[in-house]
């Protein structure tokens, strides 16, 4: 299936931002498999996945909201290491100018193996940097679907997630305050993982059970 992203404008880091762990290259997405080198001698591959949304806005640009939606498929691996992370900043602006600053990453990656080793890295970060009364709210959504054998997405789970990203490019654009949006947003979610049990359900089987995992993190101001 065909990668769903949408291109992102790249900020300064404030320096908070840096210290609570952006990634330092700040890959709009990466995927790729390469050789890795197995014990035995017989070259295996490792897959490697990057996705990352960043939002700010300050007493120049008041509202900043950003979202990704990327899907990855990498088959049968002997290593995936899959990384995803949101940070929204609002910088700057006061109670009776306040900014608003979204930044909502949906990552879903399917491998398969029976031995898979995996690291997996999600993380949401908001700050509000002298910016009272700020709205400011960073969410990452992490599926990682694992399969004893390779799995395809189909068609109709295809349209299914296009139709959930269109709904999440709209909730991402919209006014609601950032605690209704937090509950749409996990809603969709929600609307993802049970797409993507479905699809597992018709996986082949093997001797590990086929399984979805997700990891969420949000963070925001105000706090809820």
């Amino acid at each position: 299936m065909n990668q769903h992203r949408k291109p992102r404008k790249h900020g300064a880091f404030t320096q908070r931002a840096v210290s609570v762990g952006l990634f330092a290259a700040g890959a709009a997405g990466i995927a790729t498999a390469v050789p890795a080198q197995a014990a035995t001698g017989v070259p295996q591959h490792t897959a490697v996945a990057t996705d990352q949304t960043f939002s700010r806005a300050d007493f120049h640009h008041h509202t900043e909201a950003r979202d990704s939606f990327t899907v990855r498929q990498f088959g049968t691996v002997a290593a995936a290491t899959v990384r995803n992370q949101a940070n929204a900043v609002g910088l700057g602006c006061t109670a009776d100018d306040h900014c608003r600053s979204v930044a909502l990453s949906f990552q879903i990656v399917t491998m398969a193996g029976e031995h898979t080793r995996l690291t997996a890295l999600n993380r949401g970060d908001a700050v509000n940097n002298h910016c009272d009364g700020c709205q400011t709210l960073a969410g990452a959504y992490q599926f990682v679907v694992s399969t004893p054998h390779p799995l395809t997405l189909d068609r109709a789970t295809a349209r299914h997630l296009d139709d959930i990203h269109r709904r999440l490019d709209a909730l991402t654009r919209s006014t609601l305050p950032v605690t209704e949006l937090k509950k749409q947003a996990d809603a969709l979610a929600a609307e993802v993982n049970t797409v993507l049990q479905s699809a597992v359900a018709k996986a082949p089987q093997g001797a590990d059970r086929p399984t979805v995992t997700l990891h969420r993190h949000l963070d925001g101001w105000p706090a809820h």
